[in-house]
Formats: C-alpha cells, structure tokens, sequence
C-alpha cells in the first residue's frame, strides 16, 4: 500500500559531521519556498567549499524556514553517534519556526518526534542529499555552519589544524593526536581518540 503524505510543508533534514574525530555534529532542516527556486541545490559533498558558501545564505534568504543544531562532543561519547545525530536531527526540526507537515531525512533512520505533536510524518530516504532539492539544502547548511564552528574553534585548540581538516582523521590529525593528547573536542569514543588516551595512560604509569 502506498502511504499518503501531506507535502504542503516538507522539511529536508541532514547532517554533517559523523566521521570525524574532534567537535559536534550538526543538522538543519530546511523547507524551501515553493516560489523561490534555487539554482545548484545538491549534495554538499559533491559540491566545492565556495559553492557551498555561495548557496547557503541563498538558502538562509530564500527558504520557508530552517533550522540548524548540533549534538556535542560529551553527548557523542555518551550516545553513540548514531544516537547523537538523531538528537542533533531532533533539534534542528525544533528550531523550525514553522513545523513541517512531511519531513524526510536523509538516510534509513529517522528522529522520533512523536511525543512533540504537530502530527507530521517521517520519511527517511536513502542518497536523499542527492535526490531531494530540501535534504541538499539541509545537507549545504549543516556542512557550511560545521565548517564555521571548527574554523573558530581552531584557535582555542591550536596545534590540531582543525579549520584545515575540520576535525576529520587526516594523517596531519592523526599525527597532532600522538604529539598533543587528545584535548577537550575530541569524541574520547572513537577508535584512534581512545587508542591515544590509552597510550597516554601507560606512559603516565
């Protein structure tokens, strides 16, 4: 049977941000205007660092309503990231001004948000970030406000070239990891965090 959505205001929602080894990551959900095209909306990886920061204020201008959020460091390790970007998901569709009546998800997994009313349905949709004009949107704004985070955080961090590689496992992070311990942003759960916190530990012996 096929089910029946009501598409007078569909959210996009992605992520960015569930591979690396240091900060949050981010989600936004995004309902376009159905009277304000934009042009170039795809996959945020599939576009160049100045195409996403040339259509994400376009987006921010243009939309019906977007909301952007994040899920810790401390909530990843406490989680799990899955968990985590679920929660992050969550809260991007509550920083919606307007709620959606349809929402789809970029993925198989969607956030529960049956206990926050509005009666909207959930719809995850496998390579949506590649198909779905408002999940490339979402995906465009995570990835451009992620990147902005870890471009400020850079300097409360030094040593860690964060604003370069934005927290991903670079062999230039992996080797800052080895010389400068694991600091504060880094997500103590994943494999190579802890593997060097271990290490730091039997050298402290």
């Amino acid at each position: 049977m096929r089910l029946r959505f009501d598409l007078q205001r569909v959210a996009g929602v992605d992520e960015a941000g569930r591979g690396p080894l240091a900060g949050p990551v981010v989600a936004a959900a995004v309902i376009l205007h159905p009277g304000r095209r934009i042009r170039g909306l795809r996959d945020s990886k599939a576009l160049t660092s100045g195409e996403r920061e040339r259509l994400a204020p376009i987006i921010r201008a243009r939309a019906l309503a977007y909301g952007v959020a994040w899920a810790d460091c401390e909530e990843i390790d406490a989680l799990n990231i899955l968990e985590a970007t679920l929660l992050a998901m969550r809260r991007a569709l509550l920083a919606l001004p307007v709620w959606p009546t349809h929402v789809q998800v970029d993925g198989n997994r969607c956030p529960c948000i049956a206990d926050l009313g509005g009666g909207c349905t959930l719809e995850a949709i496998i390579a949506g970030d590649a198909r779905v004009a408002a999940i490339s949107a979402a995906s465009i704004l995570a990835k451009t406000c992620r990147d902005a985070m870890m471009r400020s955080l850079d300097g409360c961090y030094p040593g860690f070239a964060l604003a370069v590689h934005k927290g991903y496992g670079t062999p230039a992070h992996l080797s800052a990891l080895r010389e400068l311990a694991p600091s504060p942003l880094h997500r103590r759960s994943f494999s190579p965090v802890r593997q060097e916190l271990a290490s730091l530990d039997r050298r402290k012996a």
